[in-house]
C-alpha cells in the first residue's frame, strides 16, 4: 500500500487574445478496486463553474467555459491518493479467452473493448499472434507475452510521436512512448479476442526506475471472467503496482484525453505540464514537459505572422511618436 500526494499543472499560453474558450477535462481521480481518493481540489484560472458528470466507461469528467479575453489558462489538479495492489501479479488463472464468450454476449462494453483497429499492418499483429499460439494459452498468458513482445521489439524514445501519431507508423517505427506502447497493446489484445481498455494516470517514481515515471502515464487493462480487470504496462514489461495511479479509462487516448477544448481567437499555443509527487516519508518528485502540440495550417501559419509583422510595426510607430512628444 502507497499514499502518493499529487499536483498536475497544466499551462496553456496564447500568442494573442483567446475568447470563449469551451473545455472538457477528466483530471479527476475517482475510486477503483484498488485505488482510494483521500483528498482531490482543482484550481482553474479565472475560477470558471465546472460541471461535472460520467462518461459511459465511468470517469468524472469536467465541462467548463472562459469567455472572457485571455492570453493563458492554468489548471492545477491537487489529489492525495492510496494505492493497494495486493500481488504484483495477477493469480495462477488458466481461464481462456473461450471463456469469455459468454460474458461478451451479455455486456455491449465488453463486445466494444474487443474491437481492433482497422490497420494497414494488421498482418504483422497476426503474425506474432499466430507465434505465441492462442488456442493453447490462458489470458493472462497471451497478454503477459504480447507485453514483453513489446518491451523488447520497441524502444522507448521521446520525441519522435505525438498524438496524431498512427498505429501503423508505430508499428513501422518500432519507438514511441507509453501512449504508443498502450495502443500496440490494445491492438494485439482485441484481435486475439481480449477485452481491452486504454488508462491514463501516473507511475510514481520507486527504486526500480521505470520509464515515464513522474509523469502522466498510459497503461492497458484486461478482463478475465475470474480476475475481474487487471493492468498491464507495456512500457515497463511489468503488471501495474502500487505506484501506479489511475485517471480514466477508454477504446484509447482519445477517450482519456485529460484536457480539450476550442477556442474562438487566432493564436499560437504553447502547453507545458508539470507533475509533482510527494511521498509519505517527504520525498519529492517534480518533472517539467513542454508538450508538442498539433501544427498550424500553412495558410493559418501564414496569416498568424502577417498579424504579428503589422502588431511588431504598430509598436515600433507608437514608440518613435512618443520620442516626437518628448
Amino acid at each position: 500500500m502507497a499514499v502518493f500526494k499529487i499536483v498536475h499543472i497544466t499551462k496553456y499560453q496564447y500568442s494573442w487574445p483567446i475568447k470563449e474558450s469551451i473545455n472538457e477535462i477528466r483530471l479527476f481521480p475517482h475510486n477503483f478496486d484498488n485505488q482510494d481518493v483521500l483528498q482531490h481540489q482543482i484550481l482553474i484560472s479565472n475560477n470558471p463553474n465546472v460541471e461535472i458528470s460520467h462518461d459511459y466507461y465511468g470517469n468524472r469528467v469536467g465541462n467548463f467555459n472562459n469567455l472572457e479575453s485571455h492570453t493563458e489558462m492554468i489548471l492545477e489538479s491537487r489529489m492525495l491518493v492510496r494505492v493497494n495492489h495486493s500481488l504484483k501479479i495477477p493469480e495462477i488463472d488458466t481461464t481462456t479467452v473461450q471463456d469469455l464468450d459468454i460474458e461478451k454476449e451479455k455486456s455491449i462494453l465488453l463486445q466494444r473493448l474487443c474491437y481492433p483497429e482497422t490497420i494497414d499492418k494488421q498482418k504483422q499483429i497476426n503474425l506474432v499472434l499466430k507465434k505465441i499460439n492462442l488456442p493453447d494459452k490462458s489470458i493472462i498468458a497471451i497478454a503477459q507475452e504480447c507485453n514483453e513482445y513489446i518491451y523488447k521489439n520497441f524502444t522507448y524514445t521521446k520525441g519522435i510521436t505525438n498524438i496524431q501519431t498512427t498505429l501503423d507508423e508505430i508499428l513501422e517505427l518500432k519507438k514511441g512512448v507509453c501512449q504508443d506502447f498502450a495502443h500496440v497493446l490494445l491492438q494485439f489484445l482485441r484481435t486475439a479476442g481480449i477485452p481491452s481498455r486504454y488508462v491514463s494516470g501516473y507511475v510514481c517514481p520507486n527504486e526500480s526506475g521505470l520509464r515515464g515515471e513522474g509523469a502522466t502515464h498510459a497503461w492497458v487493462e484486461i478482463y478475465t471472467p475470474t480476475q475481474g480487470w487487471l493492468g498491464l504496462d507495456p512500457t515497463n514489461n511489468i503488471w501495474t503496482m502500487d505506484n501506479h495511479v489511475k485517471l480514466s479509462v477508454g477504446r484509447n487516448f482519445y477517450d482519456c484525453t485529460l484536457v480539450k477544448g476550442t477556442f474562438k481567437g487566432f493564436a499560437k499555443q504553447t502547453l507545458s505540464v508539470s507533475v509533482s509527487i510527494g511521498y509519505e516519508d517527504g520525498r519529492q518528485f517534480e518533472e517539467i514537459n513542454n508538450v508538442q502540440l498539433q501544427k498550424m495550417s500553412v495558410e493559418d501559419q501564414t496569416q498568424l505572422d502577417y498579424l504579428e509583422q503589422n502588431q511588431v510595426k504598430l509598436q515600433q510607430q507608437q514608440k518613435q511618436q512618443e520620442q516626437q512628444q518628448q
